[in-house]
């Protein structure tokens, strides 16, 4: 038996809920109206986020990598919108790179890029996290052109230090 997209269920509890504000509103009640609006802002930003990739993140900056992935194992990839495809394989990537498994973790990292990511330092975070990967591997050439696209992507100069300390292990190879 074929289980129900869960962002089908969201959709349409938002919708429902944005319907039942305007009546609220039409009706003349508008204080049940106004929290209404809130409620129904929040089951919105449930359509477009998946909570279970924030809480892994979450769980992720706070270095708890085992609880970060039972999250993330929960999570089916398929029922999730593009960009988060590519968050979630990034987050995938990043929880298994900690556990050293090195092809896996490249195999994520990989896809999170062809998934896309939204922002140009999380770009540059899996380039980084590539050329580490690739630079064990003993693959110089394709760590330096993973070095070398982090360095494009890191603008605002966040991993600027990261970098360098990469591009330095990649050198002595």
């Amino acid at each position: 038996m074929k289980s129900i997209d869960g962002r089908i269920v969201k959709i349409a509890l938002s919708a429902a809920s944005l319907a039942y504000t305007i009546y609220l509103f039409i009706d003349g009640s508008w204080i049940s109206g106004i929290f209404m609006t809130l409620l129904t802002a929040l089951l919105v930003l449930l359509v477009f986020r998946s909570m279970r990739l924030v809480l892994a993140f979450l769980q992720i900056r706070q270095q708890k990598m085992d609880k970060a992935k039972a999250w993330l194992e929960r999570v089916n990839p398929n029922h999730l919108w593009k960009n988060q495809k590519g968050y979630y394989y990034f987050l995938m990537g990043s929880v298994d790179v900690q556990k050293n498994s090195l092809s896996k973790s490249e195999e994520y990292f990989r896809k999170a890029l062809s998934h896309g990511l939204r922002m140009d330092h999380d770009k540059a975070a899996v380039y980084l996290n590539l050329a580490v990967i690739l630079a064990n591997k003993r693959k110089k050439r394709e760590a330096t052109h993973a070095l070398n696209e982090a360095k494009k992507f890191d603008a605002k100069g966040y991993l600027k230090k990261d970098i360098k300390e990469v591009g330095k292990f990649v050198n002595s190879i």
